[in-house]
């Protein structure tokens, strides 16, 4: 088996981002812990993964700050996992992973999952926006890349 690159020292915002977060099974894990599941066996039981690789991908999960082990409530040995803070900022990932499905991956009258505002019922939509607040797109936006040295 080829060793994964690291992308740790990349300039680029999003291949650092995907070194910590770019495989499935880890952001599959972050979406099931932003719907409540805090458990290995839940993790399990709701991905259908191999033991082995949940292990892996939690413990690179917390490592990197993206969820972190504590102890079950309930106490004794067993330990349960919570986004912290860092992991809590993946959500925009989540919605826009979520919204690129819904628009491209399902026939029109195909059921799926919804993600709701828990006060109104309403649907969420993430827009990408400018610091002032106008929608934009990627025909308006322009990469300012850092010249790597020779």
């Amino acid at each position: 088996m080829v060793a994964r690159k690291s992308l740790k020292q990349d300039y680029c915002p999003s291949a650092r981002a995907l070194d910590v977060i770019g495989d499935w099974w880890s952001l599959l894990i972050v979406r099931d812990a932003f719907d409540g599941l805090t458990r290995f066996g839940e993790f399990q039981k709701s991905l259908g993964i191999a033991k082995n690789i949940l292990t892996e991908r939690l413990r690179r999960l917390t490592e990197s700050g993206i969820l972190q082990a504590v102890p079950a409530s309930e106490g004794g040995a067993r330990m349960e996992y919570q986004l912290t803070a860092k992991g809590k900022d993946l959500f925009p990932v989540i919605v826009a992973l979520r919204q690129f499905g819904e628009l491209h991956l399902f026939s029109p009258e195909e059921e799926h999952s919804m993600l709701l505002e828990r006060a109104t019922g309403q649907p969420i939509r993430l827009e990408v926006c400018t610091q002032d607040g106008q929608p934009i797109g990627p025909d308006e936006t322009v990469i300012l890349k850092v010249q790597e040295p020779e």
